[in-house]
């Protein structure tokens, strides 16, 4: 019997491109020298199975995230927003809501698509739609502070609570990402 799961060949469609094979015998195998031993549909269900553990913590972060700005609306000092603030909010909902669809697209990908044989398709088009997904959640993470800060003090100090949620967002994923893989070859 043999010890590797019969892959359906390369990749199909524009999500990935042929690379011709590897020391693994599958064109997306990647280096031989991850010290894993895995076959190409191992590899993709074990990149699927982290995919899925990342997004959902991400997801109930978001979801947590639109219910609060959905009740914002009922209550007593909404009414003395600015026109400023309420399109902040505004913005702020639409993004938080298409931060949520972005990393819930995997999930319907899959389910969708389930026992097609299209896993390495799903791992690669559902990190994009998480990357998406996390950068429209930046933005929001970036955004609520901002107006909860100019409706409690003032426009500045919103603009500085802004700033310095986008500093530390920016050192959390995308500064310490990449000095912690400088010396890491490129993703396979």
């Amino acid at each position: 019997m043999p010890d590797r799961i019969h892959s359906p060949g390369p990749p199909r469609g524009p999500a990935r491109a042929w690379t011709g094979r590897s020391a693994g015998g599958h064109p997306d195998d990647g280096p031989a020298d991850d010290d894993r031993h895995e076959t190409y549909a191992e590899r993709m269900d074990r990149n699927w199975d982290e995919l899925m553990q990342e997004l959902r913590v991400t997801q109930t972060g978001a979801q947590i995230l639109v219910g609060f700005l959905l009740t914002v609306p009922f209550q007593q000092r909404f009414g003395a927003l600015d026109a400023y603030q309420r399109g902040i909010y505004l913005v702020l909902v639409a993004l938080a809501v298409l931060a949520t669809v972005l990393i819930i697209t995997p999930v319907a990908l899959h389910r969708l698509l389930f026992r097609r044989r299209l896993k390495g398709e799903l791992v690669h088009v559902g990190n994009t739609f998480a990357r998406a997904g996390l950068a429209v959640l930046a933005v929001v993470l970036v955004g609520a502070p901002m107006l909860l800060f100019d409706v409690v003090l003032s426009r500045t100090a919103g603009r500085i609570a802004a700033g310095a949620t986008l500093v530390v967002i920016g050192s959390c994923w995308w500064l310490l990402p990449r000095w912690m893989g400088r010396g890491a070859p490129p993703p396979a």
